[in-house]
Order: structure tokens, then C-alpha cells, then sequence
């Protein structure tokens, strides 16, 4: 007899095995006639231009993950407005922190400049040029104003 994980074990083998007799069988079966137009990247019908590895702007990402992240929470207020008549005013107060907490991320990436496309390049005082100065004589020096 087999145990529990015996079962799952035959399970899982003839899983794995059915899956590769299948890619196997699409080996021999599939038609394989490559040629040039086939074999190059495909980018929505458009020519690819230039070189694949382009470096993009690290702010895709993050409001991509910002947005992924308050879309998440949003999903968790759905199940409790279908039930809010029944939970009472604790379950609102609850649902009241939770948008709060929401509210303050979303003030947090607000005031970082997180949810900006264009965002400006902070002014670091120490990279800054340095005015040129004049010397009028030996000893004394008059800064010009450029």
C-alpha cells in the first residue's frame, strides 16, 4: 500500500512524465522551417530600432508597483462593503485606519516625487561650478561675477 506521500510522489512522476512525453511528441509533430523574419524580434508589428539592452527610467517600475500596490488594497474593501451593514460601526472605524494608512503611503509617494514622470534633478551645492576670481595685484584678490 502506499502512504500519503507515496501517492503524491506517483502523482507528481507520472505529472512530470506526461509532460514531457507531450513536449516530445510537439517536437516531432511541429513543421520547422525558420528563416530570417521569423527569427527576429517581434515588437507590436513595429521594426526593432537600435540595441535591445536600452536603459529605462527606474520610475516605470515604481508606480507601476505603487499602483499594484493600492489596486491590491483597494480589492480588500470590495468584501467588507458587501457585508458593512452587518459589522457595525466597529468594522467602519477598522476600514477608517485602513484608508488611513493607505492615505498616508500614498501622501509618502506624493511629497517623494514618486508619482512624478518628469522629476526634476536634485541641485547638489558641492558639484556646483565655482565663480572665477580675478587677481587685480599680488595679495589682492576681486571676484568677478559671471
Amino acid at each position: 500500500m502506499l502512504t500519503d506521500f507515496g501517492r503524491v510522489l506517483a502523482f507528481f512522476l507520472v505529472g512530470v512524465l506526461f509532460v514531457g512525453v507531450v513536449l516530445l511528441l510537439a517536437r516531432l509533430i511541429r513543421p520547422h522551417h525558420p528563416y530570417e523574419a521569423k527569427n527576429r524580434p517581434y515588437e507590436c508589428g513595429e521594426e526593432p530600432i537600435g540595441e535591445p539592452w536600452v536603459k529605462f527610467n527606474i520610475r516605470f517600475y515604481v508606480v507601476a508597483l505603487i499602483f499594484l500596490i493600492f489596486d491590491v488594497e483597494v480589492v480588500f474593501l470590495f468584501p467588507w462593503a458587501t457585508v458593512f451593514a452587518q459589522l457595525g460601526w466597529f468594522a467602519f472605524l477598522e476600514m477608517m485606519v485602513f484608508i488611513g494608512i493607505l492615505l498616508v503611503g500614498l501622501a509618502y509617494v506624493w511629497v517623494k516625487g514618486d508619482l512624478e514622470w518628469d522629476k526634476p534633478q536634485p541641485r547638489l551645492p558641492h558639484l556646483e561650478r565655482p565663480q572665477p576670481v580675478a587677481h587685480t595685484a599680488v595679495g589682492a584678490r576681486e571676484e568677478v561675477t559671471v
